[in-house]
């Protein structure tokens, strides 16, 4: 069944959603069937869709399968990547290609079905500027639902009190969102970005689909670096933690040293303790060392934004 043919130009409103694709090729035929799907009713509500795919310097099929759906329907965009830059900066890639009246991304794993956002575009025609869908439960691996809930618990208290404590990766976002998230920061995490805006959010629970397509790309060390990102990118509170750690060892530090002296005085005999000695230098070198570690990853930041090294090379749009 191929895509209906009418423009998205032809509607008042349009509607414009970006696809980060990185070894999609599995997922791709059944995301254009609910895209498919999602266009025709989007249609009968004078909404038009604009499609905007992201190959993220994919080795598999992907670029292949998104060419062959773009014959069926010409006014998909694609946008070829020369390597694999990362999700948040091929997603911030692909918005600088749209046009629409209001915006979302979509992950291509089908994990958030796309159908989710007829209700979202729903919203926004009744006023709404940002809708978010918040994950209430998922179908992921017992490691992975342990990490996920953690990091969101560390989110709220170091970063966002009132963020979503199920979190959430996609959301519809007005037009009027859309040059603050492409004028951000090279390594600002997009979903937190959005909610940091201010809009107040329409809030949609849903639970979260197994993936039935292909491997998962998001490994552990692209989620320390997204932790990273979060943490270091949108709080202060790394910093005031390390002044308020070296303000408590230095207040130990002096009562120690006081129970040394007084001890002396009144025993006559100094404090026997090499290996407390041992023991406390270490752990201030280890503490000292990550803290030196902290301020660096602050740094490497400040360093990373002022480098004018750019966050994506395109190598062709389609």
């Amino acid at each position: 069944m191929s895509f209906m043919k009418s423009n998205f130009a032809m509607h008042p409103k349009t509607l414009s959603i970006v696809v980060p694709v990185y070894f999609n090729a599995g997922s791709l035929p059944a995301l254009f069937d609910e895209l498919q799907k999602l266009e025709a009713q989007l249609d009968a509500l004078a909404v038009g869709l604009e499609l905007i795919f992201v190959d993220d310097g994919s080795k598999d099929e992907s670029l292949a399968t998104l060419l062959a759906f773009k014959e069926r329907r010409p006014a998909t965009r694609v946008v070829k990547l020369t390597r694999n830059f990362g999700a948040e900066h091929c997603l911030k890639t692909g918005f600088r290609f749209v046009t629409g009246d209001c915006f979302s991304d979509l992950a291509a794993d089908l994990q958030d079905p796309p159908a989710l956002l007829l209700e979202a575009v729903k919203r926004w025609l009744a006023g709404a500027k940002f809708v978010i869908f918040e994950r209430v439960s998922r179908d992921d691996p017992f490691l992975s639902k342990l990490s996920s809930k953690l990091y969101y618990k560390l989110l709220r208290l170091m970063v966002m009190k009132d963020y979503p404590q199920g979190g959430f990766d996609l959301c519809l976002m007005d037009k009027a969102m859309l040059a603050p998230m492409l004028n951000s920061a090279k390594n600002s995490y997009p979903a937190l970005l959005a909610y940091w805006l201010g809009y107040q959010p329409e809030v949609i629970p849903y639970h979260r689909q197994p993936r039935s397509h292909g491997k998962s790309r998001w490994t552990l060390s692209k989620k320390i670096k997204a932790f990273l990102d979060v943490m270091l990118g949108f709080s202060v509170t790394p910093i005031r933690t390390i002044s308020v750690i070296g303000l408590t060892v230095s207040v130990l530090s002096f009562v120690y040293g006081m129970h040394i002296i007084i001890y002396a005085l009144i025993d006559g005999n100094p404090v026997a303790g090499f290996p407390t000695i041992v023991t406390l230098i270490t752990f201030l070198l280890g503490l000292i060392i990550l803290m030196l570690g902290v301020i660096g990853e602050y740094l490497w930041r400040i360093f990373d934004e002022t480098n004018m090294r750019p966050e994506t090379v395109i190598e062709k749009v389609y």
